[in-house]
Order: C-alpha cells, then sequence, then structure tokens
C-alpha cells in the first residue's frame, strides 16, 4: 500500500532580474539552470550552502537552457540569434556560435549529447554536433516563428512547435517532414516527446494541451484545465504524470492513465513560464515572470523510480486495477503503454479551474490506492518489429556490468570536457594570433615613421 502525498515547495531562488524563461536540472541532482530576459544564465546549487553562479555573455534575452545529457555542458538559447555552450563550474567559460539569422528560441541535446536541435524565429530548425559546434542540418518548412524542437528519445525523429500553429514531425536522416498536427488554434509554444518516444504532447496559446500518438497520428487526449496561455510542460521520467506551466500563474500536474487533472500549484506571482521534471523525478523545478525558480518535491507518487524506469518497458497495470473502490485510485506505473491501452476506446477530456494562496496545492481527489503488478507484458501494443527489437536490447541492457556501465559513462562525461576544453583553447589562439598579428603591424609601422624621421634631417 502507497500513500499519495501532495507535492510540496521544498525552496526558491532568487537573483534573476527579469522573467524567468527557462530551467532544468542537471543528470547529478546537484544544479538547476535558468536562463532569463535579464540576458543571464545561472546555476543554482541544490545544496543550500553552495552559492549560485552568474554566467553573463549572451547580448540579448536568454530563452532556452539545458544541461547535456552528462551534465558537463550547458546550453543557452538566446534573442541575440546565437548559441553558447557553458561549463557549469565557477569559471563559467563558454564558447559561441551563430545559430540563426533571428532569435533563437529553443536548444535541446539529443540523447547521447552528440548533437543540439536549435529553433529560431528564422523559421528554421538547425541540427548541430556539439563536437566544434559544426552545422549538421536545417528543416524548413514553417510558414512563422518556430517556438520549440526536441529530439525523440531514439534520437531519429525530431518534434517542432511553431507560431504557424502546427507541429511537425522530422525525420532526421531524410529531413523531410513526416506528419504535421493542425489541431490547435494558437501559436504552439512547447512541445516534447513521451519517455517511451511513441506519444508527444503540446502546451499552446489556445489555452489547451493535446497529447498525440505519432504512430497512428491521432490525437489522444485534450486538456482545456488552464484559464491562460499554456507555456511550458515536462514528462514525468516514467510517463504517467505530465506538469503544465500557463500564464494563470498556475503548474498542473495531469494523470495521464486516467486522463485527469491531479493537482494545482499556486507558487508564482503572475505567468508562470516555465517547468520541469528532474530525471529521477523527485523533485521539479519551475520559473515565471516575478522573477523566482521553484523548486517541488514531488511526493505524489513514492515509487522507486529506478526500479520503474528499467522496468519501464516490460510491464504494466491491466485495466481492471486502474481504478479502486471508493474514489480512490491505483496507479500503473507504466503508462507508456497504459495510456494507448485507455485511450483508444475514447479520448479524455478534463475541464478543471482552481484558485487558491501561495504555495497552496490542490489535489482534485483523495488519491490513495493499492499497486498491483500485472503479467501482462508491455510489448503487446507495439508493432512487431519493435518488439524483436526490443528484447534483445534488454537482453543485452542486463549482461553488461553496473561498473563497466558507470565507467563508460565517467569516460563519456570526460570526452565531453575535453571537447569543450580543446573549443576554448582553440578561440583563445585565434584570439591571441590576431592580437600578436596587430602587434607586429604596429611595430612594422613605428619602424617605418622612425625611419622616415632619420632620413628628413639628411636631406
Amino acid at each position: 500500500m502507497t500513500t499519495m502525498e501532495d507535492p510540496s515547495l521544498e525552496r526558491h531562488f532568487k537573483g534573476h532580474r527579469d522573467t524567468v524563461t527557462s530551467v532544468d536540472f542537471n543528470c547529478n541532482m546537484k544544479q538547476i539552470a535558468t536562463g532569463s530576459l535579464d540576458s543571464c544564465l545561472m546555476i543554482w546549487n541544490t545544496k543550500p550552502q553552495m552559492r549560485a553562479y552568474r554566467f553573463v555573455g549572451h547580448k540579448d534575452a536568454v530563452l532556452s537552457v539545458q544541461f547535456s545529457p552528462s551534465g558537463h555542458l550547458v546550453a543557452s538559447a538566446s534573442r541575440d540569434k546565437t548559441v553558447r555552450l557553458w561549463v557549469p563550474s565557477v569559471k563559467g567559460e563558454s564558447t559561441v556560435f551563430k545559430a540563426h539569422t533571428a532569435t533563437v528560441r529553443s536548444v535541446s541535446f539529443s540523447s547521447d549529447g552528440q548533437s543540439l536541435v536549435t529553433a529560431s524565429d528564422d523559421k528554421t530548425v538547425k541540427v548541430w554536433a556539439v563536437h566544434r559546434q559544426k552545422f549538421l542540418l536545417s528543416l524548413s518548412q514553417h510558414i512563422n516563428w518556430v517556438r520549440c524542437a526536441k529530439f525523440s528519445p531514439d534520437g531519429h525523429l525530431i518534434v517542432s512547435a511553431s507560431d504557424d500553429k502546427t507541429i511537425k514531425i522530422w525525420d532526421k536522416n531524410s529531413r523531410e517532414c513526416i506528419h504535421s498536427f493542425y489541431e490547435h488554434g494558437g501559436f504552439v509554444n512547447y512541445v516534447d516527446f513521451h519517455p517511451s518516444g511513441t506519444c508527444i504532447a503540446a502546451a499552446s496559446n489556445d489555452n489547451t494541451v493535446k497529447v498525440w500518438d505519432i504512430r497512428t497520428n491521432k490525437l489522444l487526449q485534450h486538456y482545456q484545465v488552464h484559464s491562460a496561455a499554456v507555456n511550458g510542460l515536462s514528462f514525468h521520467p516514467t510517463g504517467n504524470y505530465l506538469i503544465t506551466a500557463s500564464n494563470d500563474s498556475t503548474l498542473k500536474i495531469l494523470d495521464l492513465v486516467e486522463g485527469r487533472l491531479l493537482y494545482t500549484l499556486h507558487g508564482h506571482q503572475g505567468p508562470a513560464t516555465c517547468v520541469v521534471f528532474a530525471k529521477n523525478g523527485e523533485h521539479f523545478a519551475s520559473g515565471g515572470s516575478d522573477e523566482q525558480v521553484m523548486l517541488w518535491r514531488t511526493n505524489f507518487d513514492t515509487v522507486d523510480y529506478g526500479e520503474v524506469l528499467r522496468h519501464q518497458q516490460h510491464t504494466f497495470l491491466s485495466g481492471e486495477d486502474r481504478v479502486a473502490q471508493n474514489g480512490t485510485s491505483s496507479r500503473p506505473t507504466h503508462p507508456s503503454a497504459s495510456i494507448q491501452n485507455r485511450l483508444q476506446s475514447c479520448e479524455a477530456t478534463t475541464k478543471s479551474s482552481g484558485k487558491g494562496s501561495s504555495y497552496e496545492r490542490v489535489p482534485s481527489r483523495s488519491t490513495s490506492g493499492p499497486r498491483r503488478p500485472s503479467p501482462e507484458p508491455y510489448e503487446h501494443l507495439l508493432p512487431v518489429e519493435q518488439q524483436q527489437e526490443q528484447r534483445p536490447l534488454a537482453a543485452k541492457e542486463d549482461a553488461i556490468p553496473a561498473a563497466l556501465t558507470n565507467t563508460l559513462e565517467h569516460i563519456v562525461a570526460q570526452l565531453d570536457v575535453l571537447t569543450q576544453t580543446v573549443a576554448i583553447l582553440e578561440q583563445r589562439l585565434t584570439l591571441t594570433e590576431d592580437k600578436l598579428k596587430e602587434c607586429i603591424d604596429n611595430q612594422q609601422k613605428i619602424a617605418l615613421q622612425q625611419q622616415q624621421q632619420q632620413q628628413q634631417p639628411g636631406e
């Protein structure tokens, strides 16, 4: 028996001088990165004793930030048309490259940390190699500003959201637009993939959040829970829950398996602009126009997240186990299949509004109940080819010793740092060469002037 608890505000950070536009957790859970209209990127240490770092470099608003999967780099996108890659340490060293011909609204790493995808007001989506920031490809079918772009978990697809009110799915290898979704009635502010890679969720100025299955291109869920534009969203790592941030100043937590609003959180004084779950699901962070960054403890799903993530693609709860007696709910821990199973039969539309004072947490209803595992496998809802691919993969993962995995992860992280260091050294070397050339030119001019002066008296 697991008792559900309400999310709670753990602490808040003050330091930005304007609206907080973007927030992300380091995978080690020790740092939070934020961007702001004040043109600064800040790194907050979750340990109370540690001070925050303020990184200055962008010449205009920072609109998007994200840690690399290893946590050794932070990417930032700005209105100054550039993207910067920072080392999140006290020195705050960075490399900069001009990514677009207009404002860069979004930057995101691929899951292997080797690529970056950017979205811009120049109506394009671009993909870059993180090493040397080499341009790889451009996607250009949107007819208005592109506000957000993300890689799928496997890195083969890209999803983009635009002010042309569409969401597009792209094949990275063929560079073709596979499908466009037109259901939103307003600008689409944010989009992301479900952890399973089979669904996407989008937040729009039309006050709605929508979830689609990208295998069938069908709208699965439509939530009209906010009373103003929805600015951002984030999937819980288990895929069971979705959290949203809105101009109505609230955060909403949606239960995707049951298709309903679970909590309304009041904390920000003014629009809530961004929100993200930590990689382990135990915390989430939000930012707002009140210049504050808030760190929340999830609480409501206290299962062992590591266990859930390890077995996410093998088991889930059967439909009859989902709703317990007397208004309580039993909640599946593996929703990517559960969502699909539930929503093939009906589209879930949830309507609600919540009002309350600062930091008030408003659960939709009592939510506690038993969790019973089901013998049914996750794979039976996947296409046959994917089932065949997944089983050998799972077997391989089990065969790799934990120590070897940790070592490889450490090596990748060190390579990340080395790549960044080399890029910084190259930049400094170029600057030094330029200065040296300038000095030599000046010396030659001075020598020439001296010769001319010596020759004049003789004449």
